[in-house]
């Protein structure tokens, strides 16, 4: 049994509660929020039977637990991972994993040092189109591919707390909060490119919308992510792959979210894999509309729980795809210009 310190109650811990509920080898053994009374009546509704503290070390100091699961706003993440890891815990930290890549670099080798474990909230690599688009990519049954193209947009966010989200100084701003779910799949699926060309658009919030290009050998990839859509617009992820002998799409607003059109066929659904806790399961709830949050913590939890470090979303690997992003992000404030990576 893993119990988990869980620090943060915004819209990502109250998520990250709700996947613990439903694995049998989990447990949230303590909450840490400083909004103490908003965390209360959450807490309430959910169902989350454990103590709250206001601050980390309080609930360290009281609570005997394995893992320390960061859902604050980005700029706390350094000094919380770092403090974590010296207690000796395993860390989930939310993506990104740093607004820094120093501050990241430390964070891995601090973990590294301590032999503890890390992984990071980049869902994308186990939301379950994803997943079955790069098994499809991996078998080569279209052949070679030749372009991928990616969106990911959004209505303004207004779910954080004190609107932290639309402070660039303390989230990166759409393009390390949103976009950069895109980069660290593009990455994963196809390795770094060489360089990066950006542009983007900027508001009162930074850079809210951002278009990237990445250079890679035979293959034409790009990537858009932005949250300057009007407040009721919505939210949509998306992606279209060409290949030598067919296409793969995905949306997630269409019906099916994920097809194939092979050769001179018709276009038709990709089967994907719905998460599932099978015998773990411990809470209610609805497991497939938690997607790739469920399979990524049930992942981390999975392999605590055989004394095995993740290889999937690891620290390293998450600090490779902020680089990858800040040096879009510093492309694009220098007017497309490419950088190199």
């Amino acid at each position: 049994m893993q119990n988990i310190i869980l620090t943060g109650f915004g819209f990502m811990g109250t998520m990250h509660a709700q996947v613990y509920s439903q694995l049998k080898n989990a447990r949230v053994a303590a909450v840490v929020d400083n909004n103490l009374a908003v965390t209360v009546r959450t807490m309430r509704k959910l169902g989350v039977n454990a103590p709250l503290f206001a601050t980390l070390d309080e609930a360290l100091a009281t609570v005997p637990a394995q893992v320390v699961d960061i859902c604050l706003p980005t700029d706390l993440h350094r000094k919380t991972a770092l403090r974590a890891i010296k207690s000796g815990k395993h860390i989930f930290c939310e993506k990104p994993v740093a607004l820094r890549s120093g501050d990241a670099d430390k964070i891995t080798l601090a973990a590294e040092a301590a032999g503890v474990c890390g992984q990071v909230g980049h869902c994308i690599r186990f939301w379950p189109e994803y997943q079955a688009f790069h098994a499809f990519v991996r078998g080569g049954k279209a052949g070679a591919l030749l372009s991928f193209t990616l969106q990911r947009r959004s209505m303004i966010p207004t779910h954080s707390v004190g609107d932290w989200l639309l402070d660039p100084s303390r989230s990166g701003g759409a393009a390390l909060d949103l976009h950069i779910h895109d980069t660290d799949f593009i990455v994963a699926l196809l390795g770094f490119p060489r360089s990066v060309a950006a542009r983007a658009t900027k508001d009162d919030h930074g850079l809210s919308h951002i278009f990237t290009a990445y250079d890679y050998p035979g293959i034409s990839v790009t990537a858009e992510g932005g949250w300057n859509y009007p407040p009721k617009w919505g939210f949509q992820m998306a992606f279209q792959a060409v290949f030598e002998n067919g296409a793969v799409e995905y949306d997630s607003g269409a019906s099916p979210t994920l097809s194939l059109t092979m050769g001179r066929g018709p276009k038709k659904p990709l089967p994907f894999a719905q998460p599932s806790a099978g015998s773990s399961a411990t809470g209610a709830g609805n497991i497939s509309s938690l997607g790739g949050y469920f399979n990524e913590l049930q992942y981390f939890i999975g392999c605590l729980e055989r004394g095995a470090a993740p290889q999937e979303a690891t620290l390293s690997q998450a600090t490779g795809s902020l680089r990858v992003t800040l040096a879009e992000i510093a492309s694009a404030r220098a007017g497309g210009k490419p950088m190199q990576l």
